[in-house]
């Protein structure tokens, strides 16, 4: 089907429409031929969207409101609507209903179409305890859905089982379109990373409006209600003309989402603090203030010693002057992107996060942690600024692909991480550590339990792994067809100099295995997912969702034991 320039079957290729109902006459006209509704099929728990030989009731979404009944469900041809029955014509609480019509017992049915407005209406209104919601400072898992619609019953499951929270919508413009792009038959833009290579942005082909689309719709037919929340994952703000503008587009795009991280890594100048005497750092602050009595205020405010837990903190002027100099940028822009979610969102909760985590391609990870009075002062300037950021995510050393390795060892993170979250703490915030999938066990229980359990830990790369190693298993020739694009992505990397490309293709053809496990496999496959040919069609993607129940079943154990393994080891 055609959307716009997008030529996408949708029943297998969830997450990309901010709808599930693409074909409104079709739906109603299998709505209104049902004249015994009794009869229908009541389905208690969730699934993908996949085929069905008869319509079915989500009966896990069933509300009662102002009179009437509300319920989703799921069609023949794989679309969803939402349907109102009761003794009076629509409500209206759904908005302009799509069709209704009166049955024979005097009782009207109406149609609604599953869009993303209507959904939002009715997790707020009709079903508000399975809607995404906005959590404070609670510790949570952030669980980047790279799989989407495939990967949503058995985090349910496990959320419920093994009684954690998490951020069950979540990815980032790396992994994610905007939709306007896709249906405007706009190419994918690029970032290149220092030392891997070229990464295409939207490789999962998901969109942002998509993905919190078919996840709440997932939510609605979970037979739990967990507390979960939708993240709006790195929300960049890129260096040069236009990289605010992105950044405010991408909100835009992400209005119902619940959680924002805002990542502002491009934007601070790390070098300033570089050799600063303390006359720079005086000249550095005066350029900042119209006033000395403003710069004075400025300087009482972050100078005053803080006692937190058995320590006392206390920022020196030099300090101050660099590190006002190194946020000055990224502070401008995390307060105006605050105040547009807070106009989208029109006095709704929602959570924030700075994100200060990567560092720019000439520093190692390592030299670029973030200590505990620059927290502090991040801390202290967000508050006197009146940003209502909840989480911050500083560097702590970790770095994708590989498990801790700053000198300090396992002792020195333990005791960072103890210290800065007493800290965050101490001001109402939680700690919020990224690329947690390649650390180890010792390392997560190490960061649990030096925070206390109070964390929020992000993982996303893992789950498509877990997916590669079921596919290979009970689809072996689909896994195939992934690896050899994979090769063929990671060969051409390697061409072009890439150092992490060159050391993978050297393995390999050393090795000469075909795994999920392999560093080739490991650093390159999350490309294939989403890939397009130059008419901004997908090449693979219909195969990634039209596998066996076999696949789904086996794929949803593993999912469900890694989750509560990983919130286990945090948050007991």
């Amino acid at each position: 089907m055609k959307f716009g320039k997008l030529d996408i079957n949708p029943m297998k290729n969830p997450a990309v429409l901010d709808t599930a109902t693409w074909d409104p006459k079709s739906a109603w006209r299998t709505v209104s031929g049902i004249t015994d509704w009794k009869s229908l099929k009541n389905i208690e728990t969730s699934g993908i969207i996949q085929e069905k030989k008869e319509p079915v009731v989500y009966t896990a979404s069933r509300a009662s409101h102002r009179g009437s009944t509300y319920f989703l469900m799921g069609l023949d041809d794989g679309q969803q609507v939402f349907v109102e029955t009761g003794k009076h014509k629509s409500r209206g609480v759904l908005g302009e209903p799509h069709f209704t019509k009166a049955v024979s017992d005097s009782t009207y049915v109406t149609m609604y179409k599953t869009d993303a407005e209507v959904i939002n209406r009715y997790v707020t209104e009709i079903k508000p305890d399975k809607g995404p919601r906005g959590l404070g400072p609670l510790p949570r898992l952030g669980i980047g859905v790279r799989m989407s619609a495939s990967v949503w019953p058995a985090v349910w499951e496990a959320m419920d089982e093994c009684g954690f929270c998490a951020n069950a919508i979540q990815n980032s413009l790396r992994e994610l379109n905007l939709l306007d792009d896709l249906l405007e038959g706009l190419p994918a833009k690029t970032n290149y990373l220092f030392s891997f290579g070229t990464i295409a942005e939207g490789h999962t082909g998901s969109t942002f409006e998509g993905l919190w689309t078919y996840g709440v719709l997932d939510a609605l037919k979970s037979d739990s209600s967990p507390q979960y929340g939708a993240d709006a994952d790195h929300i960049m703000v890129k260096r040069g003309e236009g990289g605010l503008q992105r950044a405010k587009k991408i909100i835009e795009a992400s209005r119902y989402y619940t959680f924002f991280t805002l990542d502002v890594s491009d934007i601070i100048e790390y070098d300033a603090l570089k050799g600063i005497s303390p006359s720079d750092a005086t000249q550095s602050l005066q350029s900042h203030f119209e006033n000395a009595s403003q710069l004075r205020q400025y300087l009482d405010y972050h100078k005053t010693p803080k006692k937190i837990g058995d320590k006392v903190y206390e920022l020196p002027e030099p300090l101050i002057g660099g590190l006002t100099a190194k946020y000055a940028k990224a502070f401008d822009a995390v307060d105006e992107l605050y105040k547009h979610i807070r106009n989208l969102k029109n006095r709704i909760p929602f959570d924030l996060e700075l994100s200060i985590d990567e560092n720019p391609p000439h520093l190692n990870t390592c030299e670029a942690v973030t200590g505990e009075l620059e927290l502090l002062f991040i801390i202290l300037e967000i508050k006197r600024r009146r940003i209502p950021i909840t989480h911050i995510a500083p560097n702590f050393g970790v770095e994708k692909g590989v498990d801790y390795r700053c000198p300090d060892g396992i002792e020195g993170l333990k005791n960072r991480i103890r210290d800065m979250s007493r800290i965050a703490l101490e001001y109402g915030l939680i700690l919020d550590c990224h690329s947690g999938d390649d650390l180890s066990q010792t390392t997560r229980r190490t960061i649990g339990r030096a925070s206390d359990g109070n964390i929020h830990f992000k993982i996303s790369p893992s789950l498509q792994i877990i997916f590669a190693e079921v596919l290979q298993d009970t689809h072996p020739d689909i896994f195939r067809k992934w690896w050899d694009d994979t090769l063929s992505y990671a060969r051409t990397e390697a061409e072009s100099g890439s150092k992490i490309a060159v050391d993978c293709m050297r393995d390999h053809e050393k090795k000469k295995i075909v795994s999920p496990h392999e560093a080739l496999f490991h650093n390159y496959n999350f490309a294939t997912v989403g890939k397009r040919d130059e008419n901004g069609r997908f090449i693979f993607r219909d195969m990634f969702y039209d596998l066996s129940p076999a696949f789904h079943k086996e794929y949803g154990q593993r999912v469900k034991r890694f989750l509560c393994t990983i919130a286990k080891d945090l948050f007991e």
